[in-house]
């Protein structure tokens, strides 16, 4: 009976260490200290990283807004520069001024804005077809003293363009549909439409005339 029962007693003591370290494994668990560790917070962030915040932006939106900022600089310097702009004129060929053996006709520019500028210079001109082809060359600046003309909305200034009648001189002649007329230091054209008949293009004394602008409508 006396070995019986030793072996039985191990057998129980074995058991009951195994149920204690059972025991204090998990409780282990539960307080954090054993199994897998929880990620780090490095790693954390880097799963955060690729946000949709980027195209919101702030900074972002502030260089969007930069080109209107910009046009509207623009837009109020062209009203203070004091020089009339192409949009700010509305162009005319007046009533035709026959010479001796010549052709003349103001061309007239008319401040249409609502603020004062200034002219100064030559305007530009060129004949052109209907398809907008020029017809015969840019005319030639007639020797004036050119002066700082101050129109006020409403007011104009006027240029003389000149030629030789075509029946006189024997130049080769094209009938325009239309006159562009530039404001001095502009690259835009005001376009009017030609209705005195055929002008010189070509061949002998067939050259064409701008004077300088002077205030008014007109000789």
């Amino acid at each position: 009976m006396a070995n019986t029962s030793q072996p039985v007693r191990r057998t129980a003591l074995l058991a009951g260490g195994l149920a204690v370290l059972g025991l204090l494994s998990a409780c282990g668990s539960e307080n954090g200290t054993s199994g897998t560790p929880p990620p780090s917070h490095s790693a954390r962030s880097s799963d955060a990283a690729p946000s949709a915040g980027t195209a919101t932006d702030p900074g972002t939106a502030a260089a969007a807004g930069t080109p209107s900022d910009t046009a509207g600089s623009a837009s109020a310097s062209a009203r203070t520069d004091g020089r009339c702009h192409t949009s700010e004129l509305r162009a005319a060929v007046g009533r035709p001024d026959p010479g001796a053996g010549q052709r003349n006709f103001p061309l007239v520019l008319t401040n249409t804005s609502e603020r004062t500028c200034t002219v100064y210079g030559y305007p530009g001109a060129a004949f052109v077809d209907a398809s907008g082809r020029q017809l015969g060359p840019d005319p030639e600046r007639a020797p004036g003293s050119p002066e700082t003309l101050t129109l006020t909305p409403g007011a104009s200034a006027w240029a003389g363009l000149s030629f030789s009648s075509p029946e006189i001189s024997g130049a080769r002649t094209a009938t325009p549909a239309a006159l562009l007329v530039t404001p001095p230091d502009e690259r835009a054209s005001l376009k009017v439409e030609w209705t005195a008949g055929a002008v010189p293009v070509g061949g002998n004394a067939s050259s064409v005339s701008v004077t300088a602008l002077e205030a008014g409508s007109g000789p």
